[in-house]
């Protein structure tokens, strides 16, 4: 499938595993391909995220992935649910941190590197990726970019969709931004 990323989706590809190694991180996480996605310049991801207001709130997305991150990865969703039936996450978390340190939950699991160095991708990041394959077969595109990258990560349930939604990004505000739309859902030719 890497044969057939663009040189963006490939430098968002290799930049989340620079990331994930910066951070001494054990796998390679859809957060950490967000985040390099965000580092990406120019192209037609940068202008969608841009004209979306993403970048220019990056420092609140980064803080609301953190916050995420010390929920276990749970979303405010599945937080609710929880509620909902009694249960206070918020109270969860502090009395784990509380015996266990700020940011318990967030702890990677210990490192389960392969020998030659590597480190794996986590199912949530293989999903965004092969997501990005489906999409761009059903664009009808010949090429995975980093635009379907994006599109991947909006599509695919968990913390880091989450997070991009509630900062303005919905696979349907991407695919507007990215492509424009007409009524009929179909790309704008042009």
């Amino acid at each position: 499938m890497f044969e057939r990323f663009t040189g963006d989706a490939r430098a968002v590809v290799t930049g989340a595993v620079a990331r994930a190694e910066r951070g001494d991180a054990p796998a390679v996480t859809d957060e950490h391909l967000l985040l390099s996605l965000l580092d990406l310049p120019g192209g037609r991801t940068w202008l969608a995220l841009r004209s979306l207001g993403v970048l220019g709130r990056r420092e609140a997305l980064e803080s609301a992935l953190v916050d995420a991150r010390r929920r276990g990865g749970m979303t405010k969703a599945d937080e609710e649910a929880l509620a909902g039936i009694g249960i206070d996450v918020g109270r969860i978390v502090a009395s784990v941190e509380a015996v266990h340190g700020e940011g318990a939950l967030a702890q990677d699991r210990p490192d389960r590197r392969r020998r030659d160095g590597h480190r794996p991708f986590t199912a949530g990041a293989k999903g965004v990726l092969e997501g990005s394959l489906r999409i761009a077969l059903g664009r009808r595109d010949r090429t995975i970019g980093a635009e379907h990258i994006l599109l991947a990560l909006t599509a695919r349930p968990g913390a880091v969709a989450e997070v991009l939604a509630d900062h303005g990004a919905t696979y349907a505000s991407v695919e507007r931004a990215m492509y424009g739309t007409q009524n009929d859902g179909s790309p704008q030719v042009g």
